[in-house]
């Protein structure tokens, strides 16, 4: 039978998920590379318990729907934050988990300070290092980012090369959500723009990933010079629907 990763909705593509998991959430913080969809969908779906993995901790729909004029922001577009503000998020392991304006407080920041949520904070490139370890099999690494810092508490501490290091084990998942712009039905994927980010990178790092995509297109039409997520690290491929293909919102 031909290989076809496509299935029919969002709600299909993220059915299994199941209390307790682990999730790498594409993106990096702008409308375009969020993996909306995949996000409402499992909101919809309610599994609770959730550790997500991701580079910020997301607004949220009321901060979302307040900056909407400004950010340009079309109807479909939701963060993480809608996960967390319906207390399906136990914990959440980010590089920007918080706002950094105090007037503007995050639906993560919300739940921590009720003792319902917790935050590990990973500085921006150790987050990547850590997720692409995990897709190579690498069960740790060391890196220089964090040594004299609150990073630092509860690590094993190397000096290589005269400079300190800490020990980071990488992040294993068990789904990852993804932002492409265009897919074949056997999962290889390109980019558009700032959406490669954290979804290249989250792209294959779990056991089940699932890319949510403007367009899939025939086998043949994504050659393989341009391919950068390939079709080996894909699952699944859920096409999005025409109000949120990248085309229509070009003004972000």
């Amino acid at each position: 039978m031909p290989i076809n990763k496509v299935v029919s909705s969002f709600d299909e593509a993220v059915a299994d998920i199941h209390d307790g998991a682990t999730i790498l959430i594409g993106g990096f913080g702008a409308v375009g590379g969020c993996p909306s969809y995949l996000i409402r969908a499992l909101a919809k779906q309610g599994a609770k318990n959730l550790t997500i993995v991701l580079n910020a901790g997301g607004l949220g729909t009321e901060i979302i729907r307040g900056m909407a004029s400004r950010m340009l922001a079309p109807d479909w577009y939701m963060d993480a934050g809608l996960l967390v503000e319906n207390g399906q998020v136990r914990k959440a392991i980010a590089a920007v988990p918080v706002s950094q304006t105090p007037a503007m407080v995050w639906p993560l920041e919300k739940r921590m300070l009720a003792g319902e949520a917790k935050i590990e904070t990973v500085p921006q490139g150790t987050l990547a290092a850590r997720i692409q370890a995990a897709k190579d099999g690498i069960a740790a690494i060391y890196t220089p980012t964090g040594p004299g810092t609150v990073i630092e508490e509860g690590k094993e501490v190397r000096v290589f090369d005269g400079r300190k290091h800490l020990l980071e084990y990488a992040i294993k998942a068990d789904f990852a959500f993804v932002r492409a712009f265009k897919a074949d039905r056997w999962g290889n994927l390109i980019y558009r723009g700032t959406s490669r980010t954290f979804n290249a990178t989250m792209a294959g790092a779990a056991k089940v990933n699932i890319a949510e995509v403007d367009e899939v297109v025939p086998l043949g039409a994504i050659t393989p010079e341009v391919v950068v997520t390939p079709a080996f690290w894909i699952d699944r491929v859920v096409p999005r629907p025409d109000e949120g293909r990248t085309r229509e919102v070009q003004k972000w």
